[in-house]
């Protein structure tokens, strides 16, 4: 056997890699998680059909590169596991004959060799160049060419919105539902802070908040467009550098307006009415300001990790927004966003206020909700509470109790889509 090094390592190979015949042709899907965007399959391409592929005859291995920083070792290359190989057509669906293999690959929250981005603390999230070598130990063949990718849903947003004002430029991404009857909704989401820059693909699947963009709460809305806009650096920079909690202003809140008016002005088919702006800790910060800034405008709010400070709302302004209807979504063991001194008691203060319509669920910990990686017993970091809202989990109050609309008890999405100015 030939020893052969790839990306840092060395792996015994069960064949003579010179000898490999080159395929060069793959297709790599990307999917959004809760944990953020990993590779999951490789579609290769074939000279001949065949009926059947079997996972125990591949090998893969990944590189995962960029100039932004070094990435650790142990999650810069290796070998990806396969769950599962099966004949497909070119879009990766099962065929008895085709000319195409898909490769299942395993993907978890625990699996960085199957990160598509990169965090860098200073730089935020951003794509790497991320590599695959595929052999098939029976033929010998190699692919080690991405000739396509495929990242389902995002790939339904436009990613090429610019928006400019004053000497702010903003880039956005946006989803447009087919096939309604008249006006439809606006679900706005603003990313958290690690998701700024200029690249909205990263602000959409950094957190899967593309999830929006879903069949299933599409259809909870009967269809809604999604705009997704992108801080060039982070929504709660300050005007004299640094963080804003609410103390100080900050540098991107009215540029950020105009762009939500000038894109709903852009698009006659929104309902101007049911406008809804939502996001998670830098984003949940903005949204509450927007909230407070235009309470006639939003006909409703939806925020998780909220890091706006409670002190630095005026007892005035808790008035001025107490009809506007909000859900909270947050965890007790949030240490980014401390919900003692964010979002609790902006809740208790709305509530004293005789506000009608706010809610706020409250969770222990932030858990594996597909119950494939430990369920309830799998905790992620407190501060991705944006999972529940994105996945459409969250029903019940800050009692305990369902939300009801209509005495009907109803998700965090179905309420939303209740909202109407």
């Amino acid at each position: 056997m030939k020893k052969i090094q790839f990306a840092g390592f060395f792996l015994l190979s069960l064949f003579c890699f010179q000898n490999a015949l080159a395929q060069d042709n793959y297709t790599l899907v990307i999917e959004g998680f809760d944990w953020g965007p990993h590779a999951s399959k490789a579609i290769l391409q074939l000279d001949t059909e065949i009926e059947a592929a079997s996972a125990d005859d591949f090998t893969v291995f990944v590189s995962r590169t960029t100039d932004l920083g070094e990435i650790p070792a142990a999650q810069a290359s290796g070998e990806r596991k396969i769950m599962q190989a099966f004949v497909s057509d070119a879009e990766g669906q099962p065929q008895a004959k085709g000319s195409y293999i898909t490769l299942t690959l395993t993907v978890a929250p625990f699996e960085h060799l199957g990160s598509a981005i990169q965090y860098f603390r200073g730089k935020g999230n951003n794509w790497v160049d991320y590599r695959l070598t595929i052999i098939q130990k029976s033929t010998q063949s190699v692919w080690n060419k991405e000739t396509n990718r495929v990242i389902p849903i995002l790939d339904e947003f436009d990613l090429s919105g610019k928006f400019t004002h004053g000497d702010i430029t903003m880039s956005y991404g946006s989803f447009v539902p087919e096939n309604i009857s008249g006006k439809a909704p606006l679900l706005i989401w603003l990313h958290g802070g690690g998701e700024g820059g200029t690249d909205p693909a990263i602000a959409a699947i950094g957190n899967k908040a593309v999830n929006y963009a879903s069949p299933e709460i599409q259809s909870i809305f009967e269809g809604a467009y999604v705009l997704v806009p992108q801080a060039p650096t982070f929504w709660m920079n300050s005007v004299n550098g640094g963080y804003t909690r609410g103390d100080t202003e900050d540098i991107y809140n009215k540029a950020l307006m105009e762009l939500i008016k000038s894109y709903v002005k852009a698009n006659p088919g929104i309902d101007a009415n049911r406008i809804y702006v939502g996001g998670c800790s830098n984003g949940g910060y903005m949204s509450l300001k927007l909230i407070l800034n235009h309470p006639d405008y939003f006909a409703a709010g939806y925020i998780s990790a909220l890091a706006y400070s409670s002190e630095f709302i005026t007892d005035q302004q808790i008035q001025g927004i107490k009809n506007v209807p909000i859900w909270f979504v947050q965890s007790k063991d949030d240490q980014v966003t401390d919900p003692q001194i964010t979002v609790v008691p902006v809740y208790n203060r709305l509530k004293a206020a005789g506000a009608p319509n706010v809610h706020f669920s409250f969770y222990d910990h932030v858990i594996d909700i597909t119950n494939q990686y430990g369920g309830p017993s799998y905790h992620y970091n407190g501060h991705w509470s944006w999972i529940y809202l994105h996945a459409n989990e969250s029903h019940l109050d800050y009692d305990g109790k369902p939300v009801k609309v209509n005495g009907i008890p109803v998700t965090v999405m179905q309420w939303l889509s209740a909202q109407k100015k």
